[in-house]
């Protein structure tokens, strides 16, 4: 069977192809980065779902047009990954409405890191960040991610001061609370965010464009690097900058790690991640399966 949506543009056979490929793509890297939760994927009347340990089904593609206020009010799966992103440094904001990571889906950071702030705390360890703990999810390995981080910046800020006047003081982690101006949630709800030392410059709504582009051009690449190789995505790499913010999302990671740039490529759609490795093949093989 195959999958076609009616989002952004004509689907000739060769946009059905390219839309299927990316579905594939984004699929796999979900169901890696968050294999403990999802148990299975289906189809139901053109629509692809993944079937969540709670029994729960979460829709790969609503099918309908949105501007990037709707995708951050109401993303489903494509949304959140539509933007690939960039895994090289930046010196400059990005273009308008250019935020990969930002899209969030509700229902799959409730699924699995807790749907309430009770079932969240639930799951909350410590994590050592230089004198301080703080609390983090140890759900989907976030909490690991985010020792391993600091096993590697810790000692890097001691040789490197711009890391530490970048890293410490931790601004905090864990705060269930929406995002301000908003109804939604912050990821600092559900634990998979950090705020590192704060900067006047750091946020889109309190710096002008050109003072964030000065604090982002000052930043060490090196920190960001650390974060991104465990698995969170970088605030300072959104059009809408927070340049203090790490985020959890391995998804996003794991597409700009395998998938950027070979949608095109004559090579298997799998190509560019790690499929000879069981777990990975065998998710391969049901989304082929599925998928056609």
């Amino acid at each position: 069977m195959t999958i076609a949506s009616a989002t952004n543009f004509t689907f000739t056979d060769q946009n059905a192809n390219k839309y299927n490929i990316i579905m594939k793509q984004d699929l796999l890297c979900l169901m890696i980065a968050y294999s403990e939760y999802i148990t299975n994927i289906e189809e139901n009347n053109g629509h692809v779902y993944l079937i969540m340990k709670s029994g729960k089904k979460l829709c790969y593609d609503d099918k309908k047009e949105k501007n990037s206020q709707e995708k951050l009010s109401n993303p489903d799966l494509q949304d959140t990954l539509d933007q690939i992103y960039p895994l090289s440094a930046v010196k400059s904001i990005m273009e308008s409405n250019f935020d990969p990571g930002r899209f969030r889906s509700y229902d799959l950071l409730s699924e699995v890191y807790g749907t309430s702030k009770k079932a969240v705390e639930s799951k909350l360890t410590k994590v050592k960040v230089g004198y301080s703990n703080f609390q983090f999810n140890n759900s989907s390995s976030a909490s690991d991610s985010l020792q391993s981080v600091m096993s590697e910046l810790i000692p890097l800020s001691e040789r490197n001061q711009n890391v530490r006047r970048c890293l410490l003081p931790c601004s905090g982690t864990f705060n269930y609370r929406v995002i301000a101006g908003t109804n939604r949630l912050s990821p600092h709800s559900f634990g998979i965010a950090i705020d590192l030392a704060s900067d006047k410059s750091d946020y889109w709504k309190w710096a002008s464009k050109e003072a964030g582009e000065n604090r982002l051009s000052s930043y060490p690449n090196e920190l960001v690097k650390v974060f991104e190789n465990n698995g969170f995505v970088w605030g300072g790499k959104w059009s809408h900058f927070d340049i203090l913010h790490f985020e959890y999302r391995p998804e996003i990671i794991l597409k700009a790690r395998y998938f950027t740039g070979n949608v095109g490529s004559k090579n298997a759609w799998y190509e560019g991640a790690p499929w000879q490795q069981v777990p990975i093949k065998n998710a391969i093989d049901r989304i082929n399966a599925l998928i056609k």
